[in-house]
């Protein structure tokens, strides 16, 4: 089956079932894939500032490789193909409309194969697209119904934690892009006839228990029993440890970004940069950097603070699907 990629006022949509020519399943950008850093996209950001947040910016890096294999068979637990990783995260993208991070994830999703054009699998594809744009960008609607579907079409405990963990990296890279793209000056991309409604944050810091079930400690590995005890002791981890154990490797990556030093923000209220990177990356631009400036803080500092609002995003989406709704 082919999957058709189509340019609409700027972004990038895709679709399944096409009878289109294999031609018109290129991306508008296909280079967008070709890059050295799958976090920053190759942003030609300075080199002091990224050393100043090499701590964090390694497990960041990492997790692309982890979140985003190319090249991996599917199991009876985890079912989530290349494609509907890469296409989960075009969809945050296009939800947080970071035209950069748009443009690399058509590029990746493009020459992918995709799922076959059954009925059911259709119906799959769509199930998550939704969920994923709906976590995105309102996650106030996400309730146990929304995690009951994913269920009904076939997601596996692992694939529902992964998927959420997907959404949640991707919008934390689409905020941590803007913000470079900030620092560099670059103008923001209005898109005419198009708009990005603001996202909804129900932030509450208070840890929610999962709907999810957690790993059985007497089927737990070693190295699942060792993430446990490392991560139930972060107080922003410890009630979705026991899920997200499910993935030691992705649960020690996300583990790590706290330990590095990003640390959440959680001063109440916000400031209007801040505040505008949280709920409309689309629209942070250079000015928005500069009233940092003139708070006396610098450009490294600024970037990994404007990152950390992307991490605190990521962990509030974690809460708010695994818990189901509840």
């Amino acid at each position: 089956m082919e999957q058709r990629r189509f340019a609409g006022k700027g972004h990038w949509y895709h679709e399944t079932q096409s009878s289109r020519s294999p031609a018109d399943v290129l991306p508008l950008v296909p280079e967008a894939a070709r890059v050295n850093d799958r976090f920053l996209l190759d942003l030609a950001i300075p080199d002091g500032i990224l050393v100043a947040n090499g701590d964090w910016l390694a497990p960041a890096r990492a997790l692309c490789i982890h979140l985003f294999p190319l090249d991996l068979p599917v199991t009876r637990l985890c079912t989530l193909s290349a494609y509907d990783r890469v296409s989960a995260a075009l969809t945050v993208a296009q939800a947080c409309g970071v035209q950069r991070l748009c443009n690399y994830y058509a590029a990746l999703l493009a020459p992918l194969p995709g799922p076959d054009s059954s009925r059911e699998s259709n119906r799959r594809l769509a199930q998550m697209t939704q969920y994923a744009r709906q976590l995105a960008s309102s996650p106030d609607v996400i309730d146990a119904r929304a995690q009951q579907q994913l269920d009904e079409v076939g997601l596996t405990t692992n694939d529902i934690i992964l998927l959420n963990q997907i959404i949640g990296f991707t919008g934390f890279q689409a905020r941590t892009v803007a913000a470079g793209q900030a620092l560099l000056g670059y103008p923001v991309r209005w898109l005419p006839g198009h708009t990005i409604q603001p996202h909804t944050h129900p932030f509450n810091d208070e840890m929610i228990a999962s709907a999810l079930p957690p790993v059985e400690l007497r089927y737990a590995t070693a190295a699942q029993n060792e993430a446990l005890a490392r991560w139930q002791a972060e107080p922003e981890l410890r009630a979705l440890t026991p899920v997200l154990c499910h993935d030691v490797g992705i649960l020690d990556l996300t583990g790590a970004l706290l330990q590095s030093g990003l640390r959440p923000a959680l001063t109440q209220p916000l400031s209007e940069p801040l505040e505008l990177l949280l709920i409309s990356p689309d629209r942070f631009s250079a000015a928005h950097f500069a009233l940092l400036r003139q708070e006396g803080i610098s450009d490294g500092e600024a970037f990994g603070l404007l990152a950390g609002i992307g991490y605190r995003g990521w962990l509030a989406r974690l809460r708010v699907g695994l818990r189901g709704g509840e």
